[in-house]
């Protein structure tokens, strides 16, 4: 028998609140089951339909991180799926990519040589204040992170991570577009 979940469990699954998941229900997106007064989800079908928004919906990322392994993970996880991935090893450079190209979302990792990505999220909340970030850091209780909180919302992907959280994260990015209407990163960040 297939697997079944609540409203509250698809939405720690998907890292959503339940109010997300009631909007995409309402807009008939989110594949659902009504037992009684209540929603249900197949497991399965969610991943499938994960997936599906995925193909769908192609985003422009740049991953800012300072080790070459961790910006190949990023492009053999998307590049893929048709995303267009673009790699920086510093912050300068990031900010040059981003002063130059509309990116839909950043991965920004915390602690870089150089500028680092407090920083750069910095300047990024002057240049593009709406471009969404994920941050990206071994140490979320350190004072980069603090200062880099200092400057807006964004999203957390702790280290060590895999191609699956990856994945999770922009499938995220995706479907709060979807349901919001807003796709680019000059949009407003939810």
């Amino acid at each position: 028998m297939a697997e079944l979940m609540t409203v509250q469990e698809v939405a720690g699954y998907l890292r959503v609140n339940k109010k997300t998941v009631y909007r995409l229900l309402e807009r008939r997106n989110m594949p659902a089951a009504k037992i009684g007064h209540q929603y249900r989800f197949n497991r399965a079908s969610i991943d499938e339909w994960l997936q599906q928004s995925s193909i769908e919906m192609k985003v422009s990322i740049l991953v800012v991180d300072d080790e070459d392994i961790i910006r190949q993970l990023f492009k053999e996880s998307l590049d893929g799926l048709g995303h267009s991935v673009v790699t920086s090893g510093d912050g300068s450079e990031a900010l040059a990519l981003i002063k130059e190209r509309n990116f839909d979302m950043v991965f920004l990792d915390l602690k870089m040589p150089g500028m680092d990505g407090a920083e750069l999220f910095r300047q990024i909340r002057t240049i593009k204040p709406n471009l969404p970030v994920v941050i990206i850091t071994g140490y979320p209780d350190s004072d980069m992170m603090a200062r880099a909180l200092a400057n807006g919302p964004f999203g957390v992907m702790s280290k060590p991570f895999s191609d699956s959280d990856i994945l999770a994260a922009v499938n995220n990015f995706i479907r709060v577009s979807k349901a919001t209407g807003k796709m680019t990163g000059e949009s407003h960040y939810h």
